[in-house]
């Protein structure tokens, strides 16, 4: 039988690609949207911390292990902003467009050789709710904050994200070129060391 894991999220494109990376260890990946898993309050100062709530809170409702993500740009002119308030960083009703259009204007007369990025993820997999040792990785990418948005593909701060190596904006990356560059594609890839080592 097949071993059940809960992606404590809701973005559906998540739950695919960690279902297909996890597919070799025989895991059934299943959203917490299946369990009416209720939001919790993302209340920690770093990426790890509230990558961990995530993941006690939904193996707490569903009884089954739990993954959760967390993740983030940090921009070194900045001072690391937006870190874990990323997602809400231009308000509570934050859209990607308005987090873009805040973190542009706040980098305005910024010189391109000081508008280095990256993109930070952690990963938690927690086998119960009081699991005392959970698994945790992390992944970075490192870049540079564009001076105006490029291309479609992507979500997030995808647009303005600059991929030097590829000479293109992280949202002009295919799918599978950005899952080999990309901060959570790393994550994922010592994750899944990490549980191919604890199985085998």
């Amino acid at each position: 039988m097949r071993k059940k894991v809960v992606l404590a999220t809701g973005n559906k494109g998540k739950v695919k690609e960690l279902a297909r990376m996890l597919s070799c260890l025989d895991f059934e990946v299943l959203p917490q949207s299946e369990f009416d898993v209720t939001e919790v309050a993302e209340t920690g100062t770093t990426f790890v911390e509230n990558a961990i709530i995530k993941a006690r809170h939904t193996a707490k409702q569903t009884g089954l292990p739990a993954i959760a993500d967390d993740s983030g740009l940090a921009v070194h002119a900045l001072g690391g902003e937006p870190g874990v308030y990323s997602a809400r960083y231009s308000g509570d009703q934050a859209t990607d467009q308005s987090n873009i259009t805040k973190l542009l204007d706040a980098m305005a007369g910024i010189p391109i050789e000081k508008r280095q990025a990256k993109f930070l993820c952690v990963l938690v997999f927690m086998r119960h709710a009081d699991d005392p040792t959970p698994i945790i990785c992390q992944g970075e990418w490192c870049g540079e904050i564009a001076t105006e948005q490029q291309g479609k593909n992507g979500f997030g701060y995808d647009p303005v994200f600059w991929v030097k190596e590829q000479n293109c904006s992280s949202a002009q990356l295919s799918p599978e070129q950005k899952n080999t560059l990309s901060h959570r594609g790393k994550a994922l890839k010592l994750l899944l060391t990490q549980l191919q080592n604890q199985i085998g």
